[in-house]
């Protein structure tokens, strides 16, 4: 099961406004286990940069002037989404304009089904609590101190993180350790055989008293065709 965490900067809040993408950010899971494989891109976004969207992420116009245009990497961007689910913290946002730069391009939309949105996760888990990325990094302990602004992919690899608590958490138990399967396995042997290694202990006598063997007699005296002596 193939799953990529994502996330997106932009210039302001809608597509219809003239804002555009100016970060990309995707980490690749297989069967909710991280690969290493990342997609990460600038882009000009062919317009000013608005004083409240450079505080939340810190792209200025300058940095990005000579970074590419969305449709100079639509092919590679597509290539490395693939027929994947899209793992994004509120999902309609990125959507929209994700969409609206695809459309700009002549290219087919990525339906709302392709998205899985980890706010909605979070409030059907916790109603009531908080459902920022940030919020959830510090319900499942993990560490976001190097968030001292948005990025697409430092988001996408923290919401990668926040994604496997969300179901269900790492399974530790059931993966290989440091060494490999070969090494863990023989260490799981020896744990075992250091749990067998030990004293044995007689089994405590258990016999019934001559008084109580007479009462059990009694009890079943008063039984009716019982099933133990159906084959008799």
């Amino acid at each position: 099961m193939r799953e990529i965490c994502f996330d997106t900067e932009t210039t302001g809040l809608d597509p219809a406004g003239g804002h555009r993408v100016v970060e990309i950010g995707g980490v690749e899971l297989i069967n909710r286990v991280p690969t290493g494989k990342t997609y990460h891109i600038y882009l000009n976004p062919e317009r000013d940069m608005p004083v409240e969207a450079f505080q939340v992420h810190g792209l200025s116009e300058a940095f990005l002037a000579d970074k590419p245009l969305f449709q100079d990497v639509v092919e590679d961007f597509l290539e490395f989404v693939g027929d994947a689910k899209l793992v994004i913290h509120n999902a309609s946002f990125d959507m929209k304009f994700l969409n609206w730069e695809l459309k700009a391009c002549g290219r087919p939309t990525l339906p709302m089904s392709q998205a899985i949105d980890t706010v909605a996760m979070a409030r059907e888990k916790f109603p009531g609590a908080a459902a920022s990325l940030d919020a959830l990094c510090k319900r499942f302990g993990i560490d976001n101190s190097a968030r001292t602004k948005h990025g697409a992919l430092l988001d996408a690899e923290l919401l990668a993180e926040v994604y496997i608590e969300l179901t269900g958490g790492r399974q530790t138990g059931l993966t290989f350790g440091e060494d490999g399967p070969a090494q863990t396995t023989a260490k799981s042997t020896a744990r075992v055989a250091s749990m067998t290694d030990r004293p044995v202990r007689d089994p405590r006598p258990h016999a019934p008293s001559a008084e109580e063997e007479a009462a059990h007699k009694a009890f079943l005296a008063k039984i009716s065709n019982p099933i133990w002596t159906a084959a008799e």
